[in-house]
């Protein structure tokens, strides 16, 4: 009924405040306890407030009893040792840590947070937190015209999501993605507010149906969830990168990834039988592209039975992988958690046998369609449970795989509700709750199980795992991917603001299906998005089974030729990419972010959804229209440079730029130190030689830490790594560049290197930890190579 009129019925108007919505009403009393947080008794429930940093702060409201402290599973930080004094006079309670202030208002319980010079960071609007008579609990918040929101994870439309209202309910969304689906399949109930540069951040740590409501007024927004308490934190910055530190402080960081995750990818749905998968493989080879990574969707299965492979299609798929393995090419084979009700099938019946599945209150096991017909899911939500599905995947490793990808772990079901149904009660660890409370948490849950049962088996590598489903702290399993995305022009529009509010979110590895995943590709659009996806963190190509195939040399030579460069590109820029990763993993900045959060002050930054910027240095403006060979491009204070042509351009403005067909617009900021390698068949290939790009900014200085290990193993945690320091200082015509060592406890492969310095003149002094370098050639563009090699860098 909800696809017809019936949807618009004048009954069903919503109200922005529910009528029988009820606020905490007045302070009764309060106590301090010892873990820096104060409990408080209201007249309508009860708030506890603790302090977790200086600058970070939880909130927590219970309308029935004093708070629950044990947190999701999201978060895994304890609260730091925080000094905090409180102040109390007639008509307000006021709680100081060294970096913020909290004023509560006794009459209502409004809180309102300071910083330590006394700005206001955010503050409740005047009907506060409370909760309705169906025990939906609501936190409303004042909000002033200079408010931007960022983040919430994977959600559609423009970058900006002031003026939106977005669900977080894990759901599998098969029906093209468009800005009226406010529900996909992560569940980050996190945002950063940007105003006049200043930012802050609140995560809304609950697991059931969550909605944020920054439409429905103008001087206020809201969260809600109808079930749980109300339990969120508050980031106070006051810059957008200082947040995401916070934010990712609590909810964990990113390992680094295995490198050869960071490659090309190639999959379809489906490469169905090993004949097939080779004959991709030696495609790839005969034409010269890159590849990394096969994956093989559900058709590798018996019967989709997960953990099994089909006889008839795969009889040696140790031997295959193997192959693949000696030709540097991972493969990647799809896990989902549904299992198939078969009392023959061992992992069925070790389900069965042990508990492990997901049940209803009174014992019988929650069953529902999926891939294999009826079948049973895996409680993620025990401990022991995830341990024993961790331990399967040893069915893999054995074999040589060291990536997996789980998909279908919203979890999806093929029915009405497209999930299992809330009243399924969960194990969760000897407390258990609903469905409909710990929903949004199950894919998490999955991935790590998964990631840390590979992690045990694969003798120190770093395992590499794809999710669909997610919640806050998915970043510390797994790369995420966009979904079930269309061959559409407007998806690939629509890509890039959904990975960079993903990056806002925590999550650095990201990126949506190259080509577009159902409806059919053609020649253009998978040139253009190819060019993009060079640059998104997560660069796989995926599409499904009844549509035209979109491998690389699908549409003939003219855009095969496009690809290839772009693709081969893809490892020329590893070395620069791989150093951003190392960033992301340390400071939780992510590697594709917007041009907001380097410029937060610049208003032709709050909403630019269709560039982004690698790094702090680059922007990348893709092509995003069919036969468009030309587009404006925003590119704010300071100096920059065509990245093809070497061409000045001025900062501050707007410029149409040309395009053809094989031209990504780039464009490098003066002052930028950029580490390129070479054009590889695989990430498998040793790098031979190091290249560093450098474009002097007159009159100033700038550096660049480059960061290299083994790219497989978690050596790097005990300092087996390579850390150069780039510094770089023009002025009056003299360059110097200056070199230091920061780590040395990993030997790079490379040993010759090539620097290349950008728009200086014939005139120019180069010199190179003081030693003048003469120029070995020119490049033509006011460029120049010298040559190096790794005994500079020592």
């Amino acid at each position: 009924m909800q696809d017809t009129s019936f949807a618009i019925l004048p009954e069903n108007e919503k109200k922005l405040i529910n009528k029988d919505y009820k606020n905490m009403g007045a302070l009764v009393s309060y106590h301090s306890k010892e873990n820096n947080s104060v409990e408080l008794q209201c007249e309508n429930g009860y708030v506890s407030i603790q302090f977790y940093r200086d600058d970070i702060v939880r909130i927590i409201m219970n309308p029935k009893g004093v708070p629950i402290q044990k947190s999701t599973l999201a978060v895994i930080k304890e609260p730091e040792e925080v000094k905090v004094t409180i102040d109390e006079d007639e008509n307000e309670l006021t709680l100081t840590s060294p970096k913020l202030k909290l004023v509560i208002n006794k009459v209502s319980v409004l809180v309102s947070i300071y910083d330590s010079e006394g700005q206001l960071i955010v503050s409740d609007a005047k009907e506060g937190m409370g909760y309705t008579s169906n025990q939906e609990v609501v936190c409303y918040k004042k909000m002033d015209q200079e408010n931007h929101f960022y983040g919430f994870g994977e959600k559609t439309s423009f970058l900006d999501k002031r003026g939106e209202k977005m669900t977080m309910w894990n759901t599998d969304v098969y029906a093209p993605h468009n800005p009226e689906i406010d529900a996909l399949y992560q569940s980050i109930p996190y945002f950063m507010s940007i105003r006049n540069g200043i930012a802050y951040g609140i995560f809304f740590d609950n697991t059931s149906k969550t909605v944020f409501d920054m439409k429905s007024s103008a001087d206020m927004y809201s969260f809600s969830a109808e079930a749980g308490q109300l339990d969120y934190y508050v980031f106070a910055g006051p810059s957008p990168k200082d947040v995401l530190e916070q934010y990712t402080d609590i909810t964990g960081r990113m390992p680094l990834p295995p490198k050869w995750s960071l490659g090309y990818h190639q999959s379809r749905y489906s490469y169905k039988s090993e004949q097939e998968v080779r004959d991709l493989v030696a495609a790839f080879k005969e034409k010269d592209i890159p590849l990394d990574a096969v994956y093989l969707d559900i058709h590798y299965m018996d019967g989709y039975r997960v953990f099994t492979f089909d006889e008839d299609r795969f009889p040696n798929p140790k031997k295959l992988i193997q192959e693949l393995k000696d030709a540097g090419i991972q493969v990647v084979p799809i896990v989902d958690p549904g299992v198939k009700e078969d009392p023959e099938y061992y992992i069925y019946q070790e389900g069965v046998r042990n508990d492990y599945f997901c049940k209803y209150i009174e014992g019988n096991i929650y069953f529902g369609p999926v891939w294999p017909g009826n079948s049973a899911f895996p409680d993620f939500t025990s401990s022991e449970v995830r341990k024993w599905w961790g331990d399967k995947y040893q069915f893999y490793t054995e074999m040589g795989i060291e990536g997996i990808w789980n998909d279908m772990n919203e979890p999806a079901v093929f029915n009405e509700t497209k999930t299992m149904d809330v009243k399924v009660i969960h194990e969760n660890d000897g407390d258990p709750k609903t469905h409909r409370e710990l929903h949004n948490i199950y894919g998490l849950l999955m991935e790590e199980s998964t990631y840390e049962g590979m992690k045990r088996q694969l003798d120190g590598n770093r395992p590499f795992l794809l999710t669909r489903a997610g919640y806050a702290g998915v970043q510390r399993y797994a790369s995420v991917w966009t979904g079930d995305n269309r061959s559409f022009w407007e998806h690939l529009q629509m890509a890039i603001p959904m990975c960079m509010n993903l990056g806002m979110s925590g999550v650095p590895f990201c990126g949506p299906d190259v080509g577009g995943f159902a409806h059919d590709s053609n020649g253009q659009l998978l040139t253009r998005w190819t060019q993009f996806g060079t640059f998104t963190p997560y660069f796989r190509n995926h599409s499904e089974q009844s549509t035209i195939s979109q491998e690389p040399w699908s549409f003939g030579e003219e855009y095969e030729k496009v690809i290839r460069k772009y693709i081969q590109e893809r490892y020329v820029w590893l070395p620069y990419l791989y150093t951003l990763f190392k960033d992301a993993s340390v400071t939780g900045v992510p590697v594709m972010r917007p041009l907001v959060l380097e410029y937060p002050t610049d208003k032709n930054t709050f909403n630019l959804s269709d560039q982004f910027m690698i790094g702090s240095d680059m922007i990348v403006a893709p092509i995003l229209t069919p036969d468009t060979y030309h587009r404006v491009v925003y590119l704010p204070e300071g100096s920059w440079v065509n990245y093809w042509t070497d061409e000045k351009l001025e900062g501050g403005k707007h410029h149409l730029v040309e395009a053809d067909l094989s031209t990504l617009p780039i464009f490098i900021q003066e002052g930028a130190i950029l580490t390129h390698g070479t054009v590889k068949s695989s990430t498998e290939t040793k790098e031979s030689e190091l290249t560093v790009h450098i474009y002097p900014a007159d009159g100033h200085s700038s550096s660049f830490t480059y960061y290299e290990d083994d790219g497989k193993s978690f050596k790097y945690e005990e300092g087996s790594y390579f850390e150069c320091k780039f510094n770089i200082e023009f002025k009056n015509n003299r360059l110097e560049i200056t070199t230091s060592l920061a780590q040395d406890k990993y030997d790079p492969d490379w040993e010759k290197v090539q620097v290349i310095v950008h728009g200086i003149s014939d005139e120019a002094v180069i010199l190179l930890n003081g030693t003048e370098q003469g120029k070995v050639e020119s490049l033509g563009s006011s460029r120049y190579k010298i040559l190096a090699g790794k005994q500079d860098f020592k």
